[in-house]
Parts: structure tokens; sequence; C-alpha cells
């Protein structure tokens, strides 16, 4: 078992560009993130850091080197069992939330065990609505809550299966200053805790609650802070 929750090793990935050229959206990337550990990757638009996020999540192949999630290499498996180690592992807090528009908030928490058998999901879902402030929303769907709302159901969701690995693409970049504060107090909770956090975001005031910050320029990593 890897002594880090996510490595990436010399990840390369180009995407074809106009008249048949190609663009580097990663290039000759390394990346270590430990249990604990709370980092935020900024950068322009276009930069790659969406890309990283993929890849690192097991929904995008690299053209070149490797990538362990607990010390398991999804590129190395069939579709079947990468699905099983992004259940098993990962959870994912996107900009737009992808909440089910027929299902109240509390079924939305409830959707990733359609592909992963949780004993006792009700209670734990109940359990996270609860932490979140939302045991009185549990019955309402999405479009009856505030955006706020909805995106702290997104991470109730992605908390369910308890993940080793949040990956959060903009998680704040929809929500007024008072609720992403609360989202990025909840990230910096489930590291504290002993999880992961791998964040992409372009608002540096975010990037400042993350333990470490990666800055990407046109497909690498032009600085670090610790």
């Amino acid at each position: 078992m890897s002594d880090f929750t996510l490595r990436a090793t010399n990840v390369h990935k180009t995407f074809a560009g106009p008249k048949g050229s190609s663009v580097a959206a990663v290039n000759d990337m390394s990346l270590e993130i430990a249990s604990g550990e709370f980092v935020a990757l900024g950068g322009p638009s276009g930069c790659g850091k969406s890309t990283i996020l993929l890849i690192a999540g097991g929904l995008l192949r690299p053209d070149q080197g490797e990538v362990e999630i607990m010390g398991t290499r999804p590129y190395e498996v069939d579709s079947a069992r990468r699905a099983s180690i992004r259940a098993k592992h990962i959870g994912f807090v996107f900009q737009q939330f992808h909440l089910v528009p027929y299902l109240d908030a509390l079924d939305n928490v409830l959707a990733p065990t359609l592909a992963r058998a949780l004993p006792g999901a009700e209670d734990k879902a109940k359990a996270l609505l609860e932490k979140f402030g939302l045991t009185e929303r549990r019955h309402h769907v999405p479009s009856a809550l505030s955006v706020g709302e909805q995106q702290r159901v997104a991470l109730a969701r992605a908390l369910l299966l308890e993940p080793q690995l949040l990956l959060a693409d903009e998680p704040t970049g929809n929500l007024d200053p008072e609720n992403a504060d609360s989202i990025l107090d909840h990230l910096a909770t489930f590291a504290e805790e002993g999880g992961t956090v791998l964040m992409v975001t372009h608002d540096d005031r975010a990037a400042g609650q993350a333990s470490r910050s990666i800055r990407m320029e046109k497909g690498s990593f032009a600085e670090s802070v610790s």
C-alpha cells in the first residue's frame, strides 16, 4: 500500500487542437498527496487544472505516466474495476452540484448506493444531513433548496461512502462568501480527520484555506506553496 492517498508520476495528456494540431493540457505532471492534506490547485482557465482532477479521479486516462489511488493503479485495470475503485475511495464535489432534480435531498445523498451497497445507508445519510444543518430540508427537491443548501447536499452525497479522497472542482464558484466559507470549513475538517482533499479553484481566497497551494500555468506546475 502506498503511503500516499494520491500519487501521479510524469503524467501527460494532450487533446486534439485546430487543423490537426495537438494541445498539451498536462505536461509531465507529478504530484503526491498524503492523508490529512488539503491541497488547492489554482491557475488561469485552460491551464489544465480540471484535466488533472479528472485524471486523479480515474475518469480520464492519461497518454503517459502512472496514477495511484490508495496504492491501486486505476488505468491498469478494466473499466468495471476502475469504477469500483472510484466508488470505494473517491468522492466528487462539483461546481454545478449535479443533483438529480426529481429526488429529494435524502435520496440525492443516497444515490451513490446504486453503485455500491452500504449497510445502514439511510441512517448515515440522515446523520450527514443533520451535520450540514439540512434535517428540516431532507424531503425537499433541489429546486426548493438554496444554492448553498444544494452544495451541502452534494457534499453529503460525496461523503456517504466514506471516501479517503475528495476531489472538488470549483466547489465555491457559485456560492456567496458565507456559504463558500461553510463548504471550505467542511473540506478542511474532512482533511483534519485524516481524509485527503484536492480542490481546483480560481479563487485565491478559497485556495488560502488549503494546507498546500499549487499554481498551474500551461499544463505544468508553476509554483507550490506549503
